[in-house]
């Protein structure tokens, strides 16, 4: 692993204890150039793990706390009458930001959430007839709470799409816990928090995900599992072509963080649950994360070779 990956994985672990595997996934999913959702109940260091990240990579970081009576204007910004002009002047809203943070996006309304689709996807919102360009690079790091929870909104398949991963933090274990008991104030470390790469260092890091190698038997692999997805009974419907990419460029980022300029098996293998939890659908299990048991049937039906 590159000395600068570490050192974002290792200050972002100090604060997040005990979550090496879920840091090192969202840092990948960054360097990736993708958006990360993360879902767990409240409590769980979700927005902790968004803070952490902006502060590592030195971005400008804006916050939204999405509710039931939040409106896309709210997010996307608004034109005001300017009486001393005598003409409508335009204040861009939180989404002009390098990295979003939006805190419980499943408590706002699908009106709302549809707000960040155009962004996610081509780095950019159209308001008023004006297509204005987002600050590069641009991220959207997203919570939610489990649906079983009230005052919840499932996020369409469309919004999910969206991102390239989707990962839960899960309880800390016993040791993480007695340290988080006995230590400082986890909000307190992330205001001592200092960049540990610069912009210029960031978008490096995203180009050599860009270059890593992938072989024609990698890509079979992968288009072999692509392919199973769709033509078993077991799936409700098929991977499409964006998820086929995401997982792609996941495997791609998994196999820099593990020192490599190619990809094998295993980074596909090992990126699987993250990108494919939100995507696939089973035709037994319909909610949460038993889509696990679900990818694992996948990964074992289809053999690397052959």
């Amino acid at each position: 692993m590159q000395p600068l990956l570490t050192d974002i994985i290792s200050a972002v672990g100090n604060v997040l204890l005990g979550k090496e595997q879920q840091v090192k996934l969202a840092v990948a999913c960054l360097i990736g150039r993708g958006h990360l959702l993360l879902e767990d109940l409240p409590g769980m260091g979700k927005t902790t793990l968004a803070h952490c990240l902006a502060n590592v990579l030195g971005l400008q970081y804006q916050r939204v706390q999405f509710t039931s009576d939040l409106l896309p204007a709210d997010i996307l910004g608004v034109s005001v009458f300017d009486k001393a002009q005598s003409a409508f002047k335009f204040h861009p809203g939180p989404v002009f930001t390098q990295l979003l943070l939006a805190d419980e996006i499943n408590r706002s309304t699908p009106k709302t959430q549809s707000a960040l689709l155009e962004a996610m996807e081509e780095g950019q919102v159209t308001i008023e007839g004006e297509t204005r360009p987002l600050p590069n690079p641009f991220f959207v790091i997203a919570t939610q709470n489990p649906i079983s929870q009230s005052g919840t909104f499932m996020l369409p398949e469309s919004q999910l799409d969206r991102f390239l991963m989707r990962i839960s933090l899960g309880y800390p274990n016993h040791e993480s816990e007695r340290l988080l008991l006995e230590g400082v104030d986890p909000r307190r470390r992330i205001t001592e928090m200092k960049p540990v790469v610069t912009p210029q260092q960031l978008d490096d890091l995203q180009n050599q995900v860009s270059a890593i190698r992938c072989s024609d038997a990698l890509l079979d692999y992968l288009q072999k599992l692509v392919l199973f997805t769709r033509v078993d009974g077991r799936f409700t419907y098929g991977l499409s072509p964006r998820g086929s990419l995401a997982w792609l460029s996941a495997a791609k980022a998994w196999a820099l963080l593990d020192g490599r300029d190619y990809v094998i098996p295993e980074d596909i293998q090992a990126v699987a649950p993250a990108v494919l939890g939100h995507r696939v659908r089973g035709s037994e299990v319909e909610q949460g994360h038993e889509h696990q048991d679900l990818i694992q049937y996948l990964l074992s039906s289809v053999d690397v070779v052959g």
